[in-house]
């Protein structure tokens, strides 16, 4: 009888080993001759003729015997690899009834030594969170790691091989062997980190714990030690960038980006980024001096100037006017480190706040802020805006005064220098407490006032010179550092403003920051009368994204005004070469476009924002009112008539945008509102705004409309943030770490706060799909080209080559396969084509956040059902069984209720997640 030593097999879960060691690492040579020696003497004993495995438990000094295994075990792959005897061979040979030594050539027990040590590890497609269930499913990908000391043994592993809950969870065997334990380990977590098994769970994240811990790695782990050590089943989030960027192409590819119209994916020269920027000697921007000197100093600096300033709104306004919002990140990091270094002498550049949010995380699937992040980082010496809405914030609602404060001071902490707050109907209330707390950061208060209608029409005497002086001095009075007159529809005409400039500047001491939009194509001539009236500051954008709904063109003002007093201080040629950039990036969002080529002067009847003109057009084809898109211009002036004649800025704008899609929609004249209004049910949002949920409009409601609309829900007078009890972060935080699996940041608390469904749609979508902002533009909008090669820049140092290689017919279920290439390795993505109804049912996933829905644990089958509906049930009662793979699950009620809805019945398959039945609760 030859004895090979001992195989520590301590790490098990119910009875289960887990984790093998050969040797055992803790056990001393005194130990190991004893046991060893109790082996071979009851083999000896029973005149024992096999391979076979003996075990003992160990308890401090003392070995007890449990049983003999007279077979060969899985773990003997350690064995074999710290004797370098093939157990298997032998075993085979044994039972023809070779002799161990004369015939197998296996040295004498005194010969046999142990060379090292090993480890193995069972990769199986169990959940460890799951209670480790098998998961089933098709591997979509399968790359396993090697090296000298590395041994896999596989089964059915390799990449399209479907697992099925009928037979065993184990995919392969990894050993590792080492000169030292230590050497053993650190091979061990090289592999689990190597191996790339995607598709379907596994327990690789929970064998990494394992090894990585420090009682496993001193040889201390006892039989209770994954029990008794929860912290093995914290896993860091698995990233799968490989697969999630695959399956997001394939998604575009297959069924198009939502809005665009598919076609074939369009061929694009790189776009010219300029080379030969002339760098000015070293200026003192406006950002050194906020940095170094603070606000006022700024403010000071800014009334000294003799040259007026310009605002680049390149990087919000002019791409949310002319594009639907939709310019991605990835396009403007490519451009503005260059525009840093080649146009120090601009007051700012606007690039955050606005529908920049919204849009970002519901069509982009990008985080706001982490663009706010990323262009400060490549921005450092120009001052950065936002366009922030007062008590709205970046939202469509009224906040919380906490929610506004605590917004304001993380923006001002991630980047913004300059915050433009606004109400969307000049209700000062709503302004002063964002006024205070900008003030409070350190950073610049630009209170803007929302211009409408017409100073020089007596018959607009709503909002004549000196509604908006009065205002003015009130938001001087307030603390308000810089006035900004905020032309959001482009109204403001020639002569108004240099008459409304010329009388604010006449009033107050602060610098006027003057904000249009050149829809009716007098952009440039308004801007020289304001020029000469004194105006500090105007918005401008690089010519290829100004004019139309657009900010006028950066490029055209310095023309009109140089060689004159105040010509702007920029350097001209540079300007035009970040200009060639933005032309050929435009080209990417020619989907998005507005379709305005030439100056529509009907803004002065419709006074839609230019903001939103672009925004509502694409709400308007969404909805399938694309082709009535000029009835829904001329219905925007009827509404805002009827509303009475309100300041239109997001979002009051978005209220009387509802509100004339509703009435397009349905076919409504003002009469017919009059009329029906009863039995009509308008827009949430209409409701709300009539109830003065966004405040108060000047001269009040239209009162036989408000009530008509509101239907006797009550209207309130107070600034509504009085109203609003402030906001548990804590409560709110912890509600959405319970939501997305994680415990989120401040910022991602306020998102949720801002825009709740919004943001959980944009993490499932950031959970599915990874980080697509790494794409390029044309391909995160039209896909790839079969036959097309991508290189996808991960991080530094890692590139994803991607190649599509062909696009499979679909199946039963509408599926299609898409075959990828990734860095030389085929891959499998599958996507259902929306285009083909699928002739199988989907069954209904339960949602992980409601705990009244029970959803299935496993793939398998319905075994049993044990309850019906209507019957009420206790905490903990048996309510069905579930079978896969020979293992019976017993699902449980989580608290006392009533069975409400019963999904499955008994032989049916399931799959993992599938809603079973639902519980409401007691």
């Amino acid at each position: 009888v030859l004895h090979l030593f001992e195989r520590d097999c301590s790490v098990q879960r119910r009875h289960q080993k887990v984790v093998e060691v050969a040797p055992c690492v803790s056990m001393n040579e005194e130990q190991r001759a004893a046991i060893c020696s109790a082996a071979v003497q009851l083999m000896a004993h029973v005149g024992y003729v096999n391979a076979g495995t003996v075990e003992f438990l160990v308890e401090g000094d003392q070995f007890y015997f449990i049983e003999v295994n007279p077979r060969v075990q899985v773990e003997h792959t350690i064995t074999e690899m710290i004797t370098d005897i093939d157990i298997v061979i032998s075993q085979l040979q044994i039972a023809q009834g070779l002799d161990l030594h004369k015939d197998m050539h296996l040295p004498k027990q005194n010969e046999l030594t142990l060379k090292g040590a090993a480890i193995q590890c069972r990769i199986t497609t169990e959940d460890p969170l799951n209670q480790f269930m098998p998961d089933t499913g098709k591997i979509d990908t399968y790359r396993s790691p090697g090296g000298f000391g590395v041994r896999l043994d596989v089964g059915n592993a390799y990449s399209g091989y479907a697992v099925t809950p009928y037979f065993d969870s184990l995919l392969v065997k990894v050993c590792t062997h080492g000169f030292s334990f230590e050497q053993a380990i650190s091979k061990m977590q090289r592999c689990l980190k190597e191996f790339r098994i995607r598709g379907v769970k596994t327990n690789i994240p929970f064998l990494q714990n394992v090894v990585s811990y420090p009682a496993f790695q001193s040889g201390e782990a006892k039989t209770t030690f994954i029990d008794n050590t929860p912290e093995l089943f914290e896993f860091p989030r698995m990233r799968d960038r490989g697969n999630k960027t695959m399956k997001y192409i394939g998604e575009v590819t297959v069924n198009g980006f939502p809005g665009i119209e598919r076609t074939e994916k369009k061929y694009f020269e790189a776009p010219r980024v300029p080379t030969d920027i002339e760098v000015p000697e070293k200026v003192i921007t406006a950002k050194n001096i906020l940095d170094a000197q603070g606000a006022t100093a700024v403010i000071d600096w800014v009334k000294n100037q003799e040259s007026v300033l310009m605002t680049d709104t390149t990087f919000r306004d002019a791409h949310q006017s002319l594009l639907a919002t939709r310019v991605r990140t990835q396009d403007f990091k490519a451009i503005a480190g260059l525009t840093d270094a080649a146009l120090p002498e601009l007051f700012s550049s606007e690039m955050w706040g606005g529908a920049t949010f919204d849009v970002a995380y519901r069509f982009l699937t990008e985080d706001p802020w982490q663009r706010l992040r990323k262009i400060r980082q490549l921005m450092p010496n120009t001052l950065l805006q936002m366009l922030f809405r007062g008590s709205n914030a970046v939202g469509y609602q009224n906040y919380p005064d906490n929610v506004i404060e605590e917004f304001i001071k993380e923006s001002a902490r991630q980047g913004v220098d300059v915050f433009r707050i606004f109400d969307s109907l000049n209700w000062i209330p709503q302004m002063e407490k964002s006024i205070q707390v900008v003030r409070d950061t350190g950073k610049i208060a630009e209170a803007a006032i929302c211009y409408t209608g017409d100073i020089n029409d007596p018959a607009r005497a709503k909002y004549n010179v000196q509604y908006y002086l009065d205002m003015a001095k009130e938001l001087e009075n307030l603390g308000a550092q810089i006035i900004a007159i905020k032309d959001m529809a482009g109204l403001l005409k020639p002569q108004a403003a240099y008459r409304l400039i010329s009388e604010l500047k006449a009033a107050t001491d602060l610098p006027i920051h003057l904000h249009t939009h050149d829809t009716s194509g007098n952009g440039i001539i308004t801007y020289s009368a304001a020029t000469k009236a004194g105006v500090d500051i105007v918005d401008v954008a690089m010519s290829a994204m100004s004019g139309a709904t657009s900010q006028p063109s950066m490029n055209s003002l310095y023309y009109a005004l140089v060689n004159g007093e105040r010509t702007p201080t920029i350097n001209i040629d540079n300007a035009q070469k970040i200009n060639h950039y933005w032309e050929d990036v435009r080209m990417y969002y020619q989907p998005f476009e507005n379709g305005l080529n030439a100056p529509q002067t009907e803004v002065y009847m419709h006074e839609m924002p230019g903001g939103q003109y672009s925004n509502l057009q694409q709400q308007a084809k969404a909805v399938g009112l694309g082709h009535r898109w000029d009835e829904i211009k001329k219905m925007y002036h009827t509404v805002n008539l009827m509303f009475g004649d309100i300041v239109k800025v997001t979002p009051s704008s978005k209220v009387v945008g509802d509100m004339a899609l509703f009435m397009v929609q349905n076919h409504l004249t003002e009469q017919d509102v009059y009329a029906r209004g009863e039995e009509l049910s308008f827009p949430e949002s209409v409701v709300t705004f009539f109830q003065g949920d966004l405040g108060q409009p000047v001269g009040g409601f239209p009162k036989e409309l408000q009530r008509i609309i509101l239907k006797g829900r009550p209207a309130f007078t107070e600034r509504p943030g009085d109203l609003s009890a402030p906001v548990d972060f804590a409560k709110v935080q912890e509600e959405l770490a319970e939501k997305i699996g994680y415990q989120p940041k401040l910022e991602e608390v306020l998102s949720y706060l801002m825009y709740p469904q919004v943001f959980l749609e944009y993490r499932q979508k950031y959970e599915t799909f990874g980080d697509i902002t790494l794409l390029d533009t044309p391909t995160f909008f039209n896909g790839i080209r079969q036959g097309e090669t991508l290189e996808v820049q991960i991080e530094r140092g890692k590139t994803l080559i991607i190649r599509l290689d062909e696009i499979g017919e679909p199946d039963i279920d509408g599926n299609r396969v898409l075959f990828f290439n990734l860095n030389g390795q085929r891959r499998e993505v599958l996507v259902k084509d929306a285009s083909i109804k699928s002739a199988v049912q989907v069954k209904q996933k339960a949602e992980p956040t409601n705990k009244e829905q029970i959803g299935a644990t496993m793939s398998g089958s319905v075994l049993q059902v044990l309850v019906k509906r209507g019957d009420k049930v206790e905490k903990g009662q048996p309510l069905l069984i579930t079978e896969a793979m020979k293992m019976e699950t017993t699902i449980e009620a989580r608290f006392a209720g009533t069975v409400d809805h019963i999904y499955v019945e008994e032989g049916e398959a399931i799959s993992s997640g599938d809603l079973l039945l639902e519980v409401k609760e007691k």
